[in-house]
């Protein structure tokens, strides 16, 4: 198993990037190895100073970064020695079982899109997220920020990608997929919400209707569906709840599992491999958990799954 780390990614790269990597490095088995893409001189110092061997990790030496306010398509095209399309080339050629990066997240996107390109029978791609709940553990809610503007079957499809995403990462028997919304009741919502429901109701899912804002951390739901736009103004409200917690000087168990380290970064589900974009202020703890989550959905052969799905 070879995971892809693009170390040039993130607001504190590629320091932050480096140490998640070898404290992930720590975790995995011998067979399973990262790949880091970026800078090899940039690495290697930052590596030495932490007393590991550098043989520890491959390497694949880049020339160009990708920053974080470039135009992602056009970046992405004319960048192409940079970390993170080269990250893409090879995954493109199976040289590398999985590709993350803390960087700009719109070049993940074209990146994903155009290298990896989505399984066939899925409309759109989706980015999940995990939910905090009050008892405990997480739901997943999709999409977070890749398509502001969904049309009903593509939600439909957010359902089916999120249910397996809950099923065989995260061990959720039998995942109760729900649809944001602003009411219960059937007819509630927008023409999309509206449209969308009966197209639910026709999936083999386990789906319990529409749930409301306040429905977000409970346990109503293990599945939350819902377009990017909506899901991506909920994701960054939820976010802050976390940081006022530490500006208000108090703890809380559940809280404390906004914190986006435990997670690290957020997949790109409905692509034919794994693709995990980190947040922009990830911390080495951050980078860690993202390179581990790349190996729970290689190990979990989450890719075949919705490939099954979608025949």
């Amino acid at each position: 198993m070879k995971i892809g780390l693009d170390i040039m990614g993130g607001d504190f790269a590629p320091k932050a990037t480096v140490l998640g990597a070898i404290e992930a490095q720590k975790a995995l088995l011998p067979d399973q190895k990262i790949v880091l893409f970026g800078d090899k001189d940039q690495a290697l110092p930052l590596i030495s100073q932490e007393g590991v061997d550098p043989e520890i990790f491959d390497y694949i030496h880049t020339t160009e970064v990708i920053g974080m306010g470039e135009h992602a398509a056009k970046a992405v095209l004319q960048k192409p020695n940079s970390s993170i399309s080269l990250g893409f080339q090879y995954l493109k050629e199976g040289q590398i079982d999985a590709f993350s990066s803390a960087g700009n997240t719109g070049a993940m996107l074209v990146g994903a899109m155009f290298s990896v390109k989505p399984v066939p029978g899925v409309i759109r791609p989706a980015i999940a997220t995990n939910v905090p709940k009050l008892k405990s553990g997480f739901g997943i809610m999709l999409d977070v920020g890749a398509n502001a503007d969904c049309k009903p079957d593509v939600l439909a499809q957010f359902g089916i990608m999120g249910s397996i995403y809950a099923e065989h990462v995260y061990h959720v028997k039998d995942p109760k997929v729900a649809l944001m919304n602003i009411g219960e009741e059937e007819e509630k919502g927008n023409v999309l919400t509206q449209a969308t429901f009966p197209l639910l109701q026709k999936t083999n899912l386990n789906f319990v209707g529409n749930i409301e804002g306040r429905d977000l951390f409970n346990d109503k739901a293990d599945v939350i569906v819902c377009d990017g736009f909506t899901g991506n103004v909920m994701l960054k409200l939820a976010e802050t709840f976390y940081i006022l917690t530490l500006k208000k000087g108090f703890k809380d168990e559940f809280f404390d599992r906004f914190n986006y380290e435990q997670y690290g970064g957020s997949p790109i589900l409905g692509v034919n491999a794994p693709v995990l974009i980190g947040h922009g202020i990830s911390s080495p703890e951050a980078i860690k958990n993202m390179v581990l989550l790349c190996r729970t959905m290689i190990e979990a052969q989450f890719v075949d799954k919705i490939k099954e799905a979608f025949k």
